[in-house]
């Protein structure tokens, strides 16, 4: 769970208990007032968010891997192992979700700009609902889904104003307009519009333009997610932003009240080291 100024992981370790990690964020979002700007905001706020994840996923695989009773100290990657790891998973995504759909179109018989963006968007969206559905069936996945799910309703939960006890928790909902997996999807329906601005260029600058223009797009997906989180009950936003929630249904599972648990230690971390937000904050700094 992230905040503003915070972070906060726990895990379940081998022994049943949870263990707890929590480190404060220097973001430069409050050094230098110029990245508060919007769309630069997004850019920034995504490669942070992006280095936390990495630094969460080592610390939570080293405790996973202790032996039942036997307490090891706590490890983290080194910054050269998360910049290899960082660069490879990158990589593999543009790869798959920018690079491909525009070399498969670019092999079509299309002569219109406008419909090439079009099909090019269609491909890459099919392309990553796939991509979930596949991994979806994984059963290791599976408790993964059902984590990212007891997330979700944790965060409901207190921005609900509900009380943060397992059982109550467990009756939110697993879907949060927050999510990242419906981030990705308005990467991929911005990326249609903002692509169709440079027209069909020869295949190089047509994969130059999709791979240079990424920080654009997740800044502008960044301010519709940030905006959707300002305004939850708002039925017209809710209607336009429906997709993200429908996919939110592939990488999410009822989870366990001891997962649930594990959520809401978690939050509670977070919230302890904000100094507790107050409920209009609520809704804006605490992410999904």
């Amino acid at each position: 769970m992230r905040g503003p100024t915070a972070w906060s992981l726990a895990v379940r370790k081998p022994n049943g208990e949870i263990a707890e990690v929590n480190r404060r964020i220097q973001s430069a979002l409050l050094k230098h007032r110029w990245l508060r700007l919007p769309v630069v905001r997004g850019v920034i706020a995504l490669g942070e968010s992006l280095a936390i994840g990495f630094r969460a996923l080592a610390i939570s695989a080293n405790y996973a891997a202790q032996e039942e009773g036997k307490e090891g100290e706590e490890t983290e990657l080194t910054k050269g192992q998360l910049v290899f790891a960082f660069a490879i998973a990158i990589g593999f995504a543009i790869m798959l979700f920018k690079v491909s759909p525009a070399l498969i179109t670019n092999w079509l018989p299309i002569e219109s700009t406008g419909w090439f963006v079009i099909v090019e968007g269609v491909i890459r969206v099919l392309i990553f609902v796939a991509y979930l559905s596949l991994i979806s069936l994984l059963p290791d996945l599976r408790r993964v889904f059902q984590y990212h799910a007891a997330e979700h309703k944790a965060i409901n939960a207190y921005e609900a104003g509900g009380e943060l006890e397992p059982e109550t928790v467990q009756r939110y909902s697993l879907i949060h307009v927050r999510c990242g997996t419906a981030f990705l999807l308005y990467v991929m329906v911005i990326a249609i519009f903002v692509f169709a601005f440079f027209g069909r260029p020869a295949w190089y600058w047509l994969i130059a333009s999709r791979i240079l223009l990424l920080p654009v797009i997740a800044g502008l997906a960044y301010e519709v997610i940030r905006f959707a989180g300002r305004h939850p009950r708002n039925t017209a936003l809710r209607t336009l932003l429906a997709p993200g929630l429908w996919l939110q249904r592939l990488t999410t599972r009822q989870p366990t009240l001891d997962q649930i648990e594990v959520s809401i230690r978690a939050l509670s971390e977070v919230l302890r080291l904000e100094g507790r937000l107050t409920p209009e904050e609520r809704k804006v700094e605490v992410m999904a």
